[in-house]
């Protein structure tokens, strides 16, 4: 059960210049939350911070256990907002320094830990878990371990919050009016080769399901799909109108990596092969 350190690094320290470019100031690197129509990005992913710190129940001086931490934007809010204690896992080193040093200069007497280490490697108590869009990163075989170390530690009543992307099996495609074309199961294979490499995406039943073998209860599913379709054309619109900058900071080749991921994702969101689900567990 070792971290897949090299597979996440290789997307995520490509450059924290170039994903600058096209996140917003917070550098949350996940789907926005337009709660109103004139939300401008930066805005939305405020919203979407709050919608998911806020079904959490937490009480100041609780411990936050954030696995997928990315550059720390969660984990800010919660120390400003709920006057917690947080705790976050990367296995990204420039997510890590970012993050701590972004943390450090909080003005809170409560603790702030990154730590370079994958779930598979933490085992302290801690009152509540989020983790925004990071099982996508982790082979389909860990899906139940995590969610039994996720339950491991938190109590009884204890909650967590996982946000992910979630995908289809192909039986299902027809059923759903999803004709199966190569160019998307090309898409697919590209996603998984060039963009997250050792990754998988997970469906509904294995959110649900393998945390509820593990003692989480689903209490709530909420559905962003049409959310990330913005979310993602806001990046692309960004990426693209930095072109000079992008190919400045990696390569041009980098550059249309990531026009053809971002604007293929939109499309998956926007024809529903694709979906966003916020899930809240309760350990029963």
């Amino acid at each position: 059960m070792e971290p897949h350190f090299a597979e996440v690094q290789a997307h995520y320290d490509l450059s924290d210049d170039f994903f600058g470019l096209f996140q917003d100031p917070s550098r949350t690197y996940s789907c926005a939350y337009y709660e109103r129509d004139d939300m401008t990005l930066a805005e939305a992913q405020l919203a979407k911070i709050d919608l998911a710190l806020g079904k959490l129940e937490l009480q100041p001086g609780m411990t936050l256990l954030d696995i997928g931490c990315g550059w720390g934007s969660v984990m800010r809010r919660a120390v400003e907002k709920y006057d917690v204690n947080v705790i976050g896992l990367t296995l990204s080193r420039n997510q890590h320094a970012f993050a701590q040093k972004l943390l450090d200069g909080l003005d809170t007497e409560r603790s702030r830990r990154v730590l370079l280490h994958g779930w598979e490697e933490f085992h302290e108590p801690v009152d509540r878990i989020i983790s925004i869009e990071a099982i996508e990163a982790f082979p389909q075989e860990r899906y139940a371990p995590f969610f039994k170390s996720c339950a491991s530690l938190l109590p009884e009543g204890g909650r967590m919050v996982i946000q992910a992307i979630l995908g289809h099996p192909l039986k299902r495609w027809p059923e759903m009016g999803i004709p199966i074309v190569m160019t998307d199961l090309r898409f697919m294979r590209f996603i998984a080769k060039e963009i997250f490499p050792g990754g998988s995406i997970p469906c509904d039943d294995d959110i649900t399901g393998l945390s509820a073998q593990a003692g989480l209860t689903t209490e709530r599913t909420q559905l962003l799909d049409e959310h990330y379709v913005r979310t993602l054309d806001t990046w692309a619109e960004a990426l693209e109108a930095n072109h000079d900058a992008a190919v400045a900071a990696t390569s041009e080749e980098v550059y249309e990596r990531y026009m053809k991921y971002l604007t293929g994702c939109s499309d998956f969101f926007r024809r529903g092969i694709s979906q966003l689900g916020q899930f809240t567990l309760v350990k029963s």
